[in-house]
């Protein structure tokens, strides 16, 4: 086994105790991304559509920095202070990820870091490439 921490620029550091991503073997296990702009590390401007992006965004630097992407998901945890703005991720959803998509959980929070309104965290399995 073999375990390795991902860290990339294009994705926002750490703010806490914790790494972007942890690669074991062909499994990667992604931190949660709120909507921080990796610049500035401030959250991004704009409404919760924006926010969405953003996080999307940071975690599939995240995933290539692994060496996958966001086809290699196989489990994404989405966290709303606002349930009701599901109908959006599900529509932003549609715009980075083709079918087959990811097993997914949807979990209503009172309150998430930085005061975010959205958060995500996944897994991913890197599809192996053999060459002869």
């Amino acid at each position: 086994m073999t375990r390795k921490i991902i860290q990339t620029n294009k994705a926002p550091q750490a703010i806490g105790t914790y790494s972007q991503a942890i690669k074991i073997d062909n499994t990667v296990y992604l931190s949660g991304q709120i909507p921080l702009d990796p610049e500035t590390m401030e959250i991004t401007e704009g409404d919760i559509s924006d926010h969405i992006r953003q996080v999307f965004d940071n975690i599939q630097a995240v995933a290539e920095a692994s060496g996958g992407s966001l086809d290699d998901i196989v489990k994404l945890n989405v966290f709303l202070t606002d349930l009701s703005n599901f109908p959006i991720v599900n529509e932003i959803m549609a715009e980075y990820f083709t079918q087959s998509y990811p097993a997914r959980a949807a979990v209503g929070v009172a309150a998430l870091p930085k005061d975010a309104e959205v958060e995500m965290d996944a897994i991913m399995m890197i599809r192996e490439i053999y060459t002869c």
